[in-house]
Parts: C-alpha cells; sequence; structure tokens
C-alpha cells in the first residue's frame, strides 16, 4: 500500500471500532479529509478511480450522515482505496458478511461465541446473566421460559432512532436522535419530584434534557462525555427540550437504546424497557448462533432467505428498516413452511397407512340423478365432478376441499358422491356446523332424492328412498333437537348399517355415535370446524373420503395454506338466473342509508335478512346479540314493518315456523345470526 494511503486505513479502521461516532480523529473526519485529501489526489494513476475519489472524499460531509450512512462511506472509500492500490491489503478487513444473492443487500452475519457456562437453548433463563428467579418468574408471565423462547420473544415493534441529526435540524413534536456533548448534568426539582436536567450540545448549538423521576441519572453523565439522545422533542419558552429520551453514551461500542432501530417488546408488571432491550441484546449476541438452520442450502438461495441466526438477531436488532424486513420474510416462511409440512405429512400419513378403499364409479346411477335434476350443471360443477371422481376412484381416500358461492350448487355435488359411497356398500356422514344448516341440507338431500325415486318413509328425522338402487337408501337427520329414544334409534341403527346417509352436527363425532362402514365424509364451512373435530369424523369409519365444502372466498395460495391438505376445486360458475353478489362496505354513520336501502326494497316487494355476526364462538353470546338488535330495529327503525327474528336457540319448531313465515312472505325483514345461511 502507498504510505499516503496509510494514515486514512488506520483512521477508518478506528472509526469502525468507536461505531463510527466521528471521533477517530480530533476535530472529526471532515477536517482531516479536507487537510489529507489535496496531499493525495495528484497520485491517484486513473481518471476514472479520481473522479470516484474526489466524489467520495473530497466533497464529502460526513458529520451530517447517520451512523448506516456512515457504515456504507467507510465500506466504499475503504473498497476504492483498495482498487487504487491494487490489490485489498491485509489490514483492510471489512465486516465479515455471509453471501446471498447479489439482489439483495448483504446483512452483518453471526459470529459464533464460545458456549455461555455450558448452557443450550433449553436452558432455563436464569443461564442469562442478570436474569434472576425473580425475574424469570416475570418473563414467565409473558410465556418466556428457556433461552430459546426469549430469542423468539420478537418485538412487536421498532422505533426509528437511526437517523443522527444535529441539533439546529430539530424539529417540534417528531421523533429525532442527537449526538451531544454533556456540558452540565445536575439533580433539580421537576414539579412535585426530582430529576435529571442537563445541558447538552453540538456543533451546531446546545439544547436542554430532562428525566422526570430519574435523579440517579446526575451522577451517569460526566462533565463533556458523549451521549446518544433518542426522544419525541418539545418546545419550552422558545427552546427545544428532550423529555425524558432514551439516551446511551457513545463509548458503548455498539449502541442498544439509541441511534438504530430500538425495539419494542411486550412487558409485564416489574418489567422495563430498557432493562428488555439491554438483556435481549445480550440473549441475541451469545445465543443465536446456536440455532439450528433446518432449510436446506438451495432452497434459502433460491428464496433469498437470511441464515436463521442472522434472521432471529435482525428480528430484534435490525441494522435498517431493509434488514428487519428480509428478517420476517425469514421467520414468516419458517412458519409456513412448518405448517405445510405439518399438513402435507397428515395427508401422506392418512393415505399411504390405511388400507384400499377405492370406489367403483356407477356412471349409470350418476347419469339418471343428474337427469332427474329440474335444471342442468353448469360446466363448473361437471369440472368438478370429473374431478372428485377421479379421487374417488383411486386407491387413496380422497382429501378435497370444494369452494363455490352460495348457490352454485355445491350440494348437488356432494350428493352424487355420497350415493358413490352408498351404492359400493359404505355410509357416509355429512356435517354441517349449526342445526339449521343440517336442517337445510337434510331437506335439500331428501329433495334431490325424491326426484330421482320415490320418497317412502317420512318423518322429520328419517327418509327412504327407492328406485335409485335395487334397494331403498335410507337418509337420518341426527341434531340435539331430538329426543332421547330417538337418538338411541338412530345410533343403533347407524352402528347396524340400516341408515346410508347420515346429516347433523357436532354430534355425529360425539361418543355413542359409530358407524358401521363409513366411505366418505362430507364436512360443510371448514372455516367453523378445527383441525381435532375433522380428525374425529375421519376416525368414525373405516377409511373414508373426505370432501370440504365452503363457500367462503378464498384466494388458492391461502387456501392452499388454511388446507394444504386438501386438493382444491372451485365452482367458479353460477347457474343460470343467479345473480353475483355484491358487497358495500358503510360506515357506522352512513347507517341510516342502508336502512333507506332495506325499506325501498320492502316497498317494491323484496325481502331483506340483517345478520348479527358471530364474533364469539358462543350460540348463546351470538343469540343474545340477534335479540338486542331485533327489539331496537322492531321499536326504533322498522316499527311499521313485520320482522323475525331467527337464532340458533330457538326450538326447531319455533325455527321451522319462523323460516316458513319467511317463506310464505309473512314477514318482510328477518333478523337472525349467521346460522341462516
Amino acid at each position: 500500500m502507498a504510505a499516503d494511503f496509510e494514515p486514512l486505513y488506520k483512521i477508518l479502521e478506528l472509526e469502525q471500532k468507536k461505531g463510527y461516532d466521528n471521533t477517530a480523529v480530533m476535530g472529526g473526519l471532515d477536517r482531516f479529509l479536507a487537510k489529507w485529501a489535496g496531499q493525495v489526489g495528484g497520485g491517484i494513476p486513473h481518471t476514472r478511480l479520481l473522479s470516484r475519489f474526489q466524489r467520495l472524499v473530497v466533497k464529502g460531509d460526513y458529520a451530517s450522515l447517520s451512523t448506516q450512512q456512515r457504515r456504507e462511506w467507510v465500506d466504499s472509500v475503504l473498497s476504492l482505496v483498495a482498487e487504487i492500490n491494487g490489490s485489498t491489503p491485509a489490514e483492510a478487513k471489512p465486516p465479515a458478511q455471509t453471501p446471498f444473492p447479489p439482489r439483495a443487500k448483504r446483512v452483518k452475519e453471526i459470529k459464533p461465541v464460545a458456549p455461555v457456562g455450558g448452557y443450550g437453548l433449553d436452558s432455563p433463563i436464569t443461564a442469562v446473566k442478570g436474569i434472576s428467579t425473580t425475574l424469570a418468574t416475570k418473563f414467565g408471565k409473558l410465556g418466556v421460559k428457556t433461552v430459546r423462547d426469549l430469542l423468539y420473544f420478537f418485538p412487536h415493534r421498532h422505533l426509528d432512532y437511526s437517523q443522527i441529526k444535529h441539533i439546529s435540524q430539530l424539529t417540534e413534536g417528531d421523533e429525532q436522535t442527537v449526538m451531544a456533548n454533556v456540558w452540565q448534568a445536575k439533580v433539580t426539582r421537576l414539579g412535585y419530584r426530582q430529576g435529571t436536567e442537563a445541558i447538552v450540545g453540538d456543533e451546531t448549538g446546545n439544547m436542554r434534557v430532562v428525566w422526570f423521576n430519574q435523579p440517579y441519572l446526575a451522577k451517569r453523565f460526566a462533565t463533556n462525555v458523549r451521549v446518544v439522545l433518542s426522544g419525541r422533542v418539545s418546545l419550552f419558552k422558545g427552546q427545544y427540550v428532550f423529555e425524558s429520551p432514551e439516551w446511551e453514551l457513545v463509548e458503548d461500542r455498539d449502541l442498544v437504546h439509541t441511534g438504530r432501530l430500538v425495539p419494542v417488546y411486550s412487558l409485564t408488571q416489574g418489567l422495563y424497557p430498557r432493562q428488555v432491550r439491554k438483556l435481549m441484546k445480550e440473549v441475541v449476541d451469545l445465543w443465536a448462533w446456536q440455532v439450528e438452520d433446518f432449510l436446506p442450502v438451495p432452497l434459502k438461495e433460491r428464496c433469498d432467505l437470511l441464515e436463521l441466526p442472522q434472521a432471529i438477531s435482525q428480528a430484534h436488532y435490525p441494522e435498517d428498516e431493509m434488514a428487519k424486513d428480509r428478517a420476517r420474510m425469514r421467520l414468516a416462511f419458517d412458519e409456513l413452511f412448518v405448517l405445510q409440512l405439518g399438513v402435507v405429512s397428515r395427508k401422506h400419513d392418512w393415505q399411504e397407512t390405511q388400507p384400499d378403499s377405492a370406489f367403483a364409479i356407477d356412471w349409470g346411477l350418476s347419469t339418471s340423478f343428474i337427469q332427474s335434476l329440474p335444471f342442468k350443471l353448469t360446466a363448473a360443477q361437471q369440472r368438478v365432478l370429473e374431478e372428485m371422481m377421479n379421487d374417488l376412484q383411486k386407491p387413496k381416500p380422497m382429501s378435497r376441499l370444494l369452494q363455490g358461492e352460495v348457490g352454485s350448487g355445491k350440494t348437488v355435488v356432494a350428493t352424487v358422491a355420497l350415493l358413490m359411497a352408498v351404492v359400493n356398500g359404505y355410509q357416509g356422514a355429512f356435517m354441517a356446523p349449526t342445526e339449521i344448516l343440517a336442517e337445510q341440507h337434510f331437506t335439500t338431500l331428501c329433495q334431490l332424492l325424491s326426484r330421482a325415486g320415490g320418497q317412502e318413509e317420512e318423518t322429520p328425522y328419517l327418509s327412504r328412498f327407492s328406485g335409485l338402487l335395487s334397494r331403498p337408501i335410507t337418509v337420518a337427520l341426527l341434531i340435539g333437537d331430538i329426543t332421547p329414544s330417538q337418538k338411541q334409534e338412530l345410533q343403533k341403527r347407524i352402528l347396524d348399517g340400516d341408515i346410508d346417509i347420515a346429516i347433523g352436527t357436532h354430534a355425529l363425532i360425539q361418543k355413542g355415535v359409530d358407524f358401521r362402514r363409513m366411505g366418505l365424509a362430507v364436512v360443510d364451512e371448514q372455516h367453523r370446524f378445527g383441525v381435532t373435530q375433522r380428525s374425529a369424523l375421519r376416525q368414525k369409519g373405516f377409511r373414508p373420503h373426505m370432501l370440504v365444502m365452503t363457500a367462503t372466498p378464498i384466494p388458492r395460495t391461502l387456501a392452499l395454506t388454511l388446507y394444504g391438505d386438501l386438493d382444491l376445486s372451485v365452482i367458479d360458475e353460477l347457474p343460470p338466473g343467479r345473480q353475483m353478489v355484491k358487497t358495500k362496505w358503510l360506515r357506522p354513520s352512513q347507517r341510516e342509508s342502508a336502512y333507506n336501502f332495506i325499506r325501498k326494497h320492502v316497498a317494491a316487494g323484496h325481502q331483506a335478512f340483517v345478520i348479527c355476526p358471530l364474533i364469539e364462538e358462543s350460540e348463546a353470546v351470538a343469540a343474545q346479540a340477534a335479540v338486542v338488535e331485533y327489539e331496537r330495529l322492531s321499536r326504533e327503525v322498522f316499527a311499521d314493518l313485520k320482522l323475525g327474528l331467527l337464532h340458533g336457540r330457538l326450538s326447531g319448531e319455533d325455527k321451522d315456523e319462523v323460516m316458513q313465515r319467511f317463506r310464505a312472505r309473512k314477514l318482510d325483514i328477518l333478523v337472525s345470526t349467521p346460522v341462516v345461511e
């Protein structure tokens, strides 16, 4: 290296070690560069390099740059000088970096350190220096018990204190950061209590700083000590004042509380922001590198993902916004990736560990049933039906999600599948999230089957149909409204195999309901059921195929995430005469316009539903909300119209009566919980 450049290298190395605080040389880097650059500029051989040198060094304004900008500037100058000399000297060692794809900014790597006292990631958090048993109890209230828990105890947001300003550049009301010298610090009375008051300044001016209820800070700030302050600036008697800002001495090599993106963690009684940040910084620095990265290298390279230890570190203390975003992307990828592995593994285990139960498709039965319908199937229904039939013929059980708007014809498709189960000697189960929906499916299914064959026997809970097969098909409704004796009879007939298709709610997966040979399980509105309920239903059968139906419009990518163990079919075409549903969101202040809209359509001979959404998974809570809204609308808004009320707490007879009155147009408006769907 040319001797002229050696002082610059040494000063920039020192500047790196001091955290880019512009104190590596007396008077600051700008003053040094102004004098030094004139001495060496003539020794640069190439015009291109000279131009870059003048732009970076001669015209630089280092003091006005943020910490991140200073870091980038120092790295650029070191690279430029190395290029001028023809090679990178051994003493010029920029911070080590992990090689990522060139399209993304490199992020500081996590350097392994010696194991902390032999403790591992699953050690209790008392292994961390500074965490006592008492403090560990407080962290335990937040669900943090091990070192690994601490690493995954991510902040819920970050405060941006990364842009360091001169005092003369401060503005009122904003979160800002300055680096200044402490000229004076003393204990003073602020209101009714003592606090600390300090006068700080930089080359552009001075300002007052106060900390309420923290008189002990006066002893922390010696005269002329350098400090970084971050917080909201207020104006008092024409002068800018920092009120209780975050602070940090510049002698701290790695800023934690100021001059960077500062994490904000969830707290509980006895935990304080500054205390938690300091502990988390130590935990991340000492333990993050021990986290094993389970993703294969080719996958990380293809998806441009950070190493897991880096992602954890940057999620807590990011170098900048880009690093924070890349950390979040990696951690989010891991969550979804593990979720998908779980659901795909569950699907694989179910399909590979069960004996063969492929259906023999009776195309004649399917055709005769479809021809008996009072309408023609849409192209979308036919496509979905073919997809489903292909699944049913395979030696592996079907696991399919059927998505379609209300009225798109999902029940017809499900009925064909249930018929295929029956003709192959199996039973079918059809489960809905509410009794009203179960009753609706029972009614619809009976109507469809009665068109294809005669209806021999009919009770409120049992129907038998002839003409489709060589023997009658028996369909039963099992819900909570039936009497104990009726329930026992239906349960016995299901176990004996006398009932071919059982329709019900969660009652179908309760203890005491056992199928002789379940071949197909149909679940409507899967989002109202968890994995446990679905698994319990499947265990009722020998090896049932599974068809899940939903009217909830779910984007394909989200559907694959939520239902990764299900293949997706979509009925994206409505039958002739059906209209697309229009959705309009109104503010509470526009409620009156919605009422006027309803009144206008009722006057035109139409009817309206007023739905009280199910906020909590409680039928009682939902019913109460509907009752309150019904009474309010009947009394205050639509006193001149005929209103009805429907919710899951009504008896079966009362539900039927309300629906019959609404169907007969004896009601103008039906106030209901979502069970009406």
